[in-house]
This record gives C-alpha cells, sequence and structure tokens, in this order.
C-alpha cells in the first residue's frame, strides 16, 4: 500500500510564496506618489490596450502587477464592491481602506484555501481633501496589507525604485515635477535607459477635478509636461 503523500502546513505556504514571488518579479515596476494637488501613478507600459492603473469610484485608483488575468479580475471586483456599496449605503462611505480590506480577504481566502495563489501585488490609492487625508494601501499576493505615506512601489526591483525615491522624493511636487521623479525612478529598474514618453502609463487623481477625481495622461501630454520640466533644468 503506498504512503500518503504528505507535505506540511508551512512548507506548502513557504512554496505558495515563492512561487508568486517569481511570478510578480517578471513584471516592471509601478509607482504612485504624491504631489502637490493628488497622487500620480505610472509604470511602464508598452501595451496601448492593457491598462495597469485604473479607475475604481470617485476618489479611487487601482493598480496592478503581476498575471494580467488575475489582477484584472480583482480590478472588476473593486467596481462592482464599490459601485454595490455607494448604492446600499453612501458614496461617502465607498473609502480606499474598506476596499483594501475587502481586497485583503479575497486574496488572503485564495493564498490559504487554492493551490495555486495569485501571482499579483495591488495598490488601493486615495485623494483626500487635504494631503494629509490620502492614503495607499499595498495588498500582496499573500493578502497582507500595509499603508504609505508619499509614495509606495510595486512589482519587480521594486526595492530599487524605493532606495532612488527615498533620496530622492521632497514633498508638495509639481505634477510635472512628479511625473518626471517617475519616470526617473522607473529608470533605475532598465539600467538607467530612457524610458519612450509612449511606452509610459500615467495617471493622476486630481484634488481639484470636479466630481470624479481620475485622469489618464496621454503620450502628447507626456511630452509636453517633461519637455517643460527639462527646459526648466
Amino acid at each position: 500500500m503506498p504512503m500518503p503523500y504528505y507535505v506540511s502546513p508551512e512548507q506548502m505556504m513557504q512554496d505558495k510564496a515563492e512561487y508568486a514571488r517569481k511570478g510578480i518579479a517578471k513584471g516592471k515596476s509601478l509607482v504612485a506618489l504624491e504631489y502637490a494637488d493628488g497622487i500620480i501613478l505610472a509604470a511602464e507600459n508598452p501595451s496601448s490596450s492593457l491598462s495597469k492603473i485604473s479607475e475604481i469610484y470617485d476618489c479611487l485608483s487601482f493598480a496592478g502587477v503581476g498575471k494580467y488575468s488575475e489582477f484584472e479580475n480583482l480590478r472588476k471586483s473593486g467596481i462592482r464592491y464599490a459601485d454595490i456599496k455607494g448604492y446600499t449605503y453612501s458614496r461617502a462611505d465607498v473609502t480606499g481602506k474598506s476596499l483594501a480590506n475587502a481586497y485583503s480577504q479575497v486574496i488572503g481566502n485564495i493564498f490559504t484555501k487554492e493551490i495555486k495563489p495569485l501571482e499579483v501585488e495591488i495598490l488601493v490609492v486615495e485623494v483626500g481633501v487635504t494631503s494629509d487625508k490620502n492614503s495607499m494601501y499595498h495588498i500582496l499576493f499573500d493578502g497582507s496589507i500595509s499603508d504609505y505615506h508619499n509614495y509606495a512601489v510595486i512589482g519587480g526591483h521594486a526595492d530599487i525604485v524605493n532606495g532612488f525615491l527615498r533620496e530622492s522624493y521632497q514633498e508638495n511636487l509639481a505634477l510635472n515635477q512628479a511625473l518626471a521623479l517617475c519616470r526617473k525612478a522607473l529608470e533605475k529598474t532598465t539600467e538607467n535607459k530612457t524610458i519612450r514618453e509612449e511606452h509610459l502609463e500615467v495617471a493622476i487623481l486630481d484634488r481639484n477635478l470636479d466630481g470624479r477625481k481620475f485622469r489618464r495622461i496621454f503620450c502628447p501630454e507626456i511630452k509636453d509636461r517633461l519637455i517643460e520640466v527639462a527646459s526648466l533644468l
């Protein structure tokens, strides 16, 4: 009679975590950074149709790295969660903290109960009426959640980008300066090769916008803003 195959819970969790980390490490980094009027999100993304950064609700944005199909499903479920909660209760009840906690529970349950974990890291970003009300929540593949201020980085080589921003970030940057800093930070993962503007995916949450605060910045505007920053140096 063959012996039953047994793997200890500790070993199983370690194997799942290692599997997820390897999948996420293949992806490119993504940066969320506070500036004077809100929060900017930027990622190197050569695809013009597959977005890593998306709007979730009035003041909320979602960003993901890793396996696209998996974080795209999470994005859709987040939109449904926000719409239902806002309709059932109040739009003010849809907060970054509540959405991040919901994501944490879903991702954590999959990591614990399913054989294959999600190969994703996500950010839930909320712009406040003042800068001290901004929030950024980082949810890992195992459901663990952390909150950040000033900036947050996810994806492959996040430690390199974090190290650069730790030395270079300043509070109350203008949008153009924040955009230039994001590109420089992301270029640290490409051996300082310049990332072309058309390969940058950029969006902002601007507290000064009426109604919905999310706005994408497309290639022509990215080029203009970076040229303006370069002209001032």
